[in-house]
């Protein structure tokens, strides 16, 4: 009789408000770490005596231990509290779990533990779940509801540089103030906290500050200068993030300025015409390039530092802001779900970033965002 090779058993301790494995596991929220198991296709969650009712109303799982009662199991009758490590042992060798497959992240002191356990842990090289590659219908509409709070932080930016007025040195004022970066986050985070997001690093940059992709941005915001408004938060209900840029100026472009914007916008409608399924993601790349370098917008290094296209076109959205995979490092997949980010820095003219979030599919891509795009305000 021929052996059915059973799968190995999968093992996850972290706090699923940071880890998106367990959090895609198991559908539970929870700040502390906690114990998954996944061994024959049944799944174990150790939960401590704060998490345990909760967890049984709404994880995904098919077993609740509670941690207190391991923890007095191995706790005997010492008076000292056993380590977080001894309990998970302790655990998994009443389970008969000689070996299983970890994430990357799993934390190196329990792996160590279980190792002087003799329960060896191996780490999965690439996605732990690669099933999280391919959003389903659901992940999709999750998604979607990700991006309209994102839009309501793009929204009440708008509203906000509209009623702003240009004072000395064109410095952009609202009701009697100096509008700074730092004001015009916090009406964003606001927006989205009424929404039902969580901000999560929101930039708000003007000018020359703009010119460095991740800088998020301080101090006065001026008229007739670019802003880049990048904003990435996380629903609270699901875990699912949103990710939206527009570059947007309060009063007149320059020509310099208009052309910069207009190339931009122009190389994301390329790129959004090549994705689909099997095609190589660093040529779309490379074209966005090529494209911007024939309209004089080449990427170069120039007194010292890097101006043009210096980043990457986009990349996987889900449970992580930034997760597998680099729209310029892969052959696209259907149903992967990709921000497309294109922008331009020279400093003198300012930074301009669109960013929009697709789903890949077999004869091209769906936009989910859809936020207009609107340079002048």
């Amino acid at each position: 009789m021929k052996k059915t090779k059973t799968k190995p058993a999968r093992l996850i301790v972290a706090a699923s408000e940071t880890d998106p494995d367990i959090l895609y596991a198991t559908k539970f929220w929870a700040p502390d770490p906690f114990i998954f198991l996944q061994r024959n296709g049944k799944r174990t969650l150790v939960l401590s005596d704060l998490e345990i009712d909760r967890g049984r109303r709404q994880a995904d799982a098919d077993e609740f231990v509670m941690f207190s009662e391991l923890e007095r199991e191995v706790q005997g009758k010492s008076k000292k509290t056993p380590a977080y490590g001894k309990v998970l042992v302790h655990f998994l060798k009443k389970r008969g779990v000689r070996s299983a497959v970890v994430p990357a992240s799993f934390p190196f002191g329990y792996a160590e533990e279980l190792a002087a356990n003799n329960i060896r842990v191996r780490a999965t090289d690439g996605l732990y779940w690669p099933e999280r590659e391919a959003k389903s219908e659901k992940e999709i509409e999750m998604m979607r509801r990700a991006l309209r709070i994102t839009e309501a932080g793009l929204k009440r930016a708008t509203e906000v540089l509209k009623a702003s007025r240009p004072a000395a040195r064109k410095r952009l004022r609202l009701n009697g103030k100096t509008l700074t970066s730092e004001m015009l986050r916090a009406e964003i985070d606001s927006a989205v906290l009424r929404a039902g997001g969580i901000p999560m690093g929101t930039i708000v940059a003007g000018g020359d500050q703009a010119c460095d992709p991740h800088e998020r941005g301080y101090g006065p915001l001026y008229a007739d200068s670019l802003i880049i408004l990048d904003v990435f938060p996380r629903d609270a209900k699901t875990g699912y993030f949103g990710d939206m840029t527009r570059t947007v100026l309060r009063g007149r472009a320059s020509e310099a300025q208009r052309k910069l914007w207009e190339t931009v916008k122009a190389g994301q409608a390329l790129a959004l015409k090549r994705i689909k399924a099997g095609v190589d993601g660093m040529a779309i790349h490379k074209a966005i390039q090529e494209f911007f370098t024939n309209r004089g917008f080449p990427t170069e290094v120039r007194n010292g530092r890097r101006v043009g296209f210096f980043h990457g076109t986009g990349h996987g959205l889900g449970l992580e802001i930034h997760e597998h995979p680099r729209l310029q490092k892969v052959v696209l997949k259907d149903r992967q779900v990709l921000t497309v980010e294109p922008g331009l820095y020279y400093p003198g003219v300012g930074g301009t970033r669109l960013e929009d979030v697709v789903v890949v599919q077999k004869s091209g891509c769906k936009i989910l965002s859809s936020f207009p795009k609107q340079l002048e305000i």
